[in-house]
């Protein structure tokens, strides 16, 4: 039995180690059109590979995976990320779990994850064939008994748009305030559901950080509509309630009568970002005392929802991820086999999956590999028992 593998990155790879694992007797061969494999690989989390997530924060896979978190809860539960920790650990890659429960290897080190894979590759008996670009995954059969498609995503593919980027604003006030960490702040899109709480950096050309790089993966396709114009509301203080702002703002004016308002950062905020704020509503060099009902209002609506323009995107770092690609409708749910070609397989970012920054797109990458791989694991032993009752 022959399985052609479609690409040579993260999913290509650990589903040609997993398929011979199962299937020792199975001839594996993996197509990359590059000269090169793994190349996302080297340059995800900085060259240091954050290959997984613990979890331990998430209560509900949507708040990771805007795509495809119905389909991962399934496929979880026969190989999740305990067990994709388990793996690289029982394979020579020790790892370790930081404080925001990212998982990356103890060498901080993306090579260690590319030679683990090349050497269980040529331990196995994979060949790899590169510089050879695969127009049509079918064309591939009869040759091969299996094909599975692993080419990761393309914003030039159907229906494909970008996933993980930050956002540019035309504002050089803001942008004077290039590296300004907001720990807690809630980024959203007026008049959607698309709303995310967490850190907020401040670049020279716009936002980023968590919370917007959670916001793009989340509203991808809505930005992408409007190609990438849009109004975006910042809370700065991480407090929805308006009111309970409000009585925030009330008592720490009270007790400052005579100060310089400029002088007294509500919410431990950062001092230039306060004087940018305050110089928004022109009210610097007021005394606390002097503010009166309506300025005060005036702080609460800008703390809480303040708002910016959305005008183009950049890259996220090196990094780039896609929303899009096959339709988890059109595959089988438990082993990612095509419904319309038997024996076409699918693993990885080709499939209409994405998650949000963290480890969790590599996580998904991993898990859908398995599942194809246990899927021609499965067929293979179905039609091996066919044969000998044939026999």
């Amino acid at each position: 039995m022959r399985l052609a593998i479609v690409g040579g990155g993260a999913a290509g790879f650990f589903l040609a180690i997993n398929a011979k694992e199962m299937m020792p007797e199975l001839e594996v061969v993996i197509f990359e059109r590059q000269n090169k494999v793994l190349s996302k690989v080297r340059i995800s989390g900085g060259g240091r590979c954050n290959c997984t997530n613990s979890f331990a924060d998430v209560t509900d896979l949507r708040q990771v995976y805007p795509r495809g978190a119905t389909l991962l809860k399934r496929l979880f539960k026969q190989f999740g990320p305990q067990d994709a920790y388990q793996w690289f650990e029982s394979h020579g890659v020790p790892l370790t779990i930081q404080p925001d429960q990212c998982v990356f290897p103890q060498a901080q080190d993306s090579r260690v994850i590319i030679d683990c894979f090349l050497r269980e590759a040529a331990r196995h008996g994979i060949l790899l064939r590169l510089g050879e670009k695969i127009e049509s995954p079918e064309s591939l059969f009869p040759e091969f008994d299996y094909v599975a498609v692993t080419i990761g995503g393309t914003p030039k593919g159907e229906g494909c748009v970008p996933s993980l980027f930050t956002f540019n604003i035309n504002d050089t006030l803001l942008t004077a305030l290039t590296g300004t960490v907001v720990e807690n702040a809630i980024a959203s899109i007026p008049g959607t559901k698309f709303r995310v709480q967490g850190p907020l950096l401040i670049t020279h050309w716009g936002m980023s950080g968590p919370a917007i790089l959670k916001l793009s993966s989340h509203a991808a396709r809505l930005l992408a509509e409007c190609d990438y114009q849009s109004p975006l509301l910042v809370n700065w203080v991480g407090e929805s309630n308006a009111e309970a702002v409000g009585l925030h703002l009330s008592d720490l004016m009270d007790r400052n009568t005579q100060k310089l308002i400029e002088n007294v950062r509500p919410y431990q905020l950062q001092a230039r970002l306060w004087s940018y704020l305050l110089g928004k509503v022109q009210l610097q060099g007021r005394r606390c005392g002097e503010l009166g009902k309506r300025n005060m209002n005036r702080l609460v609506s800008l703390l809480t929802s303040d708002i910016y323009h959305i005008d183009g995107r950049s890259h996220y770092k090196e990094e780039f991820v896609t929303c899009g690609g096959v339709s988890l409708e059109s595959v089988d749910k438990l082993s990612l086999e095509s419904k319309q070609r038997p024996n076409l397989f699918y693993a990885g970012e080709v499939l209409d999956i994405d998650g949000v920054t963290g480890g969790f797109n590599f996580q998904a990458a991993w898990t859908t590999a398995y599942a194809v791989a246990k899927g021609i694991a499965r067929k293979t032993e179905q039609n091996g028992e066919v044969l000998a009752e044939k026999r």
